[in-house]
C-alpha cells in the first residue's frame, strides 16, 4: 500500500477511535469490496460470503483499541476475514466453493500467511487459473497426439499415473507390463509437457520438477477432464459398434480409471435406452391389442 493510503487508513482509524461514524462507512466503502471479493472465492453461497465480511469488520470494531496503526489495517482486515473463513468451513457451518475432496493442503491455504492481502490474493489466483488453463492446453495436445497415433497403450500409463495417481508398480500389475517401461512412459510423458510448456514461452511452468509437474498435471487433469469420452462414444459402446482399439481404451476407462463422469453419462445412456425399449413394447402391446378392443365395444 502506498504512503497515502496507510495515511489515509491511520486518519480513518483515529476518527473511528472518536466516534465519527461517517469515518466508519468510509473504511467500509474503502475495504468491503476487496475483502467480499475474497470471500465469494471461497464460499458456495453470496449470503455467506457477506456474513464472513460483517464478521470481519465487526471483529475489526471489537479489536479497534488494541489496533497498532503502523500495522496494513488492510492485512489485519484480510487476516480477521480469513481465520473466520477457516472456522466457519472447518466446523462447516458454510459450504466452500470447489473445495477439491483430495487437496488437504486446501485448507492450510485459507490460514493467512504473513504480510498478505486480499489483492495478493486476487494476483494468486489469477495466475493459478492462468497456469492451469496453459497446462490443460498442452496436455490436451499430449492426448491427441497419443490418440491420433493409437498410442492407447501410452495413454493408459499416463492416465493412471496422472489422473488416477497410482504408483508405477500398480499401474505395471494392472497393464502387465515391466515396472521399468512404465517409468519410461511417465518420464517421457513428463518430458513431452515440459517441451510444450517451453515452445508456449512460460519460463516458470517449462522448467517445473517431475515431481511437481506430476502433482500440478493430476489437479488439472481431473478438474478439466481430459479423458473424457465423448458422449457418442459411449453410444456405440452401449451399442457394440466400437472396434479397437478404441474399445479396448474404453473399457479400459470406464472400469480400471472408473471415471465417475463417463460412468454418470453411461448410466443415463443405458436408462434412456431402457425408456425407449419400454416404450417400443408398449406401443406394440397397443397397436396389437386396441384391434380387440374396437371388436369388443362394437
Amino acid at each position: 500500500m502506498s504512503s497515502t493510503g496507510a495515511s489515509a487508513d491511520e486518519f480513518l482509524v483515529e476518527q473511528i477511535r472518536e466516534g465519527d461514524q461517517h469515518a466508519w462507512r468510509q473504511l467500509i466503502g474503502r475495504y468491503e469490496g476487496r475483502l467480499l471479493a475474497f470471500a465469494r472465492s471461497r464460499t458456495a453461497r453470496f449470503s455467506d460470503a457477506e456474513d464472513l465480511v460483517q464478521e470481519a469488520f465487526i471483529g475489526f470494531a471489537h479489536s479497534l483499541a488494541h489496533f497498532d496503526s503502523s500495522r496494513s489495517l488492510e492485512t489485519y482486515l484480510f487476516t480477521i476475514l480469513r481465520y473466520k473463513l477457516y472456522d466457519q468451513l472447518r466446523s462447516k457451518k458454510i459450504e466452500a466453493l470447489n473445495a477439491p475432496a483430495d487437496d488437504e493442503d486446501w485448507w492450510d491455504r485459507i490460514i493467512p500467511e504473513e504480510g498478505e492481502t486480499p489483492s495478493d490474493a486476487a494476483v494468486q489466483a489469477e495466475a493459478a487459473k492462468t497456469q492451469g488453463e496453459l497446462l490443460a492446453t498442452v496436455m490436451r495436445r499430449l492426448i491427441h497426439e497419443l490418440r491420433d497415433r493409437q498410442a492407447f497403450d501410452d495413454l493408459q500409463v499416463i492416465e493412471l499415473v496422472f489422473y488416477g495417481g497410482w504408483r508405477n508398480l500398480r499401474v505395471a500389475e494392472l497393464l502387465d507390463m515391466d515396472q521399468k517401461a512404465v517409468a519410461g512412459v511417465k518420464f517421457r510423458a513428463i518430458q513431452k509437457l515440459q517441451k510444450f510448456l517451453g515452445q508456449a514461452d512460460d519460463k516458470e511452468l517449462a522448467s517445473l520438477a517431475e515431481d511437481t509437474a506430476e502433482v500440478t498435471v493430476a489437479r488439472v487433469w481431473r478438474e478439466r477432464r481430459l479423458t473424457c469420452l465423448k458422449r457418442s462414444t459411449l453410444q456405440a459402446h452401449l451399442l457394440d459398434l466400437l472396434e479397437e482399439p478404441w474399445l479396448s481404451y474404453t473399457r479400459f476407462h470406464l472400469d480400471a480409471v472408473g471415471c465417475p463422469m463417463c460412468l454418470a453419462n453411461l448410466q443415463d445412456l443405458e436408462e434412456e435406452e431402457a425408456a425407449d425399449e419400454h416404450g417400443r413394447a408398449a406401443e406394440t402391446i397397443f397397436q396389437s391389442s386396441v384391434g380387440f378392443l374396437k371388436t369388443g365395444g362394437a
